[in-house]
């Protein structure tokens, strides 16, 4: 089972002429409102891949309308709480070339009480998975518990702040970054990827695809990203690392969650949207058959 100690969002999407300069004014083209929140996404994605999912975060009272979309998706939505704060919400805006810049107010992600989130762990166990962010409360302390009783504790450092990436490593199975997150990091360490204190690291690299490394064995996997006319690429590596986790925990090897991973952000960037756009393991495989029928 996959439990997710993760955010939620609000997205106000604005399609713009190009990414905004500082100081300038720019006037939309389209406005939509949707369900977003890395930790949303990354609940959404694994449970469209098939995986058992419970995640546990906040909403305000206005936001209860994302709880009740989350749980539409089939996740186990009983450990969201509804909070006297607004519910955490994200301005975005996306260029024709499906690049955004996206600005975060934390909101009920960041009121959620310990004791909460230790209750909602109180099950957690060898078998199971914990996915963290950046965005949440307690996602160290969530961690700590998680491994100490044997569990897969994988950690997308995004938004990338050094301090918590730092009291993220010690409790971390699989530290999952970009290509500029890994850059940041390595560069604030003083090492290079395979020297970063975890067992194991996925960096997700856009177009140029994605690899897994493991720093305990030495082994290693990558995939190349599947060409797609790319419409928004906003939540595309939360439909990674969802799609990632939920074929671990089914007992697929990190080379065959790769695959299925890279097939599934690819589709996602097809459609305009977060958590709505993430595509279901039906479509996935579909894809993935085609798309190797097409290279033979």
């Amino acid at each position: 089972m996959i439990y997710n100690l993760g955010s939620i969002n609000i997205d106000h999407v604005y399609r713009v002429p190009h990414l905004p300069a500082p100081g300038e004014t720019l006037a939309a083209t389209h406005y939509t409102v949707g369900l977003g929140g890395k930790g949303a996404n990354q609940s959404v994605a694994a449970a469209r891949a098939g995986a058992r999912v419970l995640h546990i975060g906040a909403v305000g009272a206005e936001g209860v309308w994302a709880r009740d979309r989350i749980a539409g998706y089939g996740v186990d939505v009983a450990q969201i709480a509804v909070l006297p704060v607004p519910t955490g919400h994200a301005i975005i805006t996306v260029d024709p070339e499906a690049e955004n810049s996206i600005v975060i107010f934390s909101g009920a992600n960041q009121a959620l009480d310990l004791a909460a989130v230790q209750a909602a762990l109180a099950a957690i166990g060898p078998a199971d998975t914990l996915l963290v962010q950046n965005e949440t409360a307690h996602a160290p302390a969530a961690a700590a518990l998680a491994r100490g009783r044997g569990a897969r504790v994988i950690c997308s450092a995004a938004p990338f702040d050094l301090a918590t990436v730092r009291a993220m490593l010690p409790h971390t199975s699989i530290l999952v970054l970009n290509a500029v997150e890994a850059d940041q990091l390595c560069a604030a360490l003083g090492c290079s990827l395979d020297q970063v204190p975890v067992p194991e690291l996925l960096v997700t690299r856009g177009k140029d695809g994605a690899k897994w490394m493991s720093n305990a064995t030495g082994a290693r996997a990558a995939v190349a990203a599947l060409k797609v006319q790319a419409v928004d690429t906003t939540g595309a590596g939360d439909t990674f690392a969802g799609y990632f986790a939920a074929a671990l925990d089914a007992g697929q090897t990190p080379a065959q969650a790769l695959t299925l991973a890279a097939a599934a952000a690819a589709l996602k960037v097809t459609k305009a949207g977060t958590a709505d756009a993430i595509p279901a393991l039906a479509e996935v495989t579909e894809f993935l058959s085609s798309a190797r029928n097409k290279a033979l």
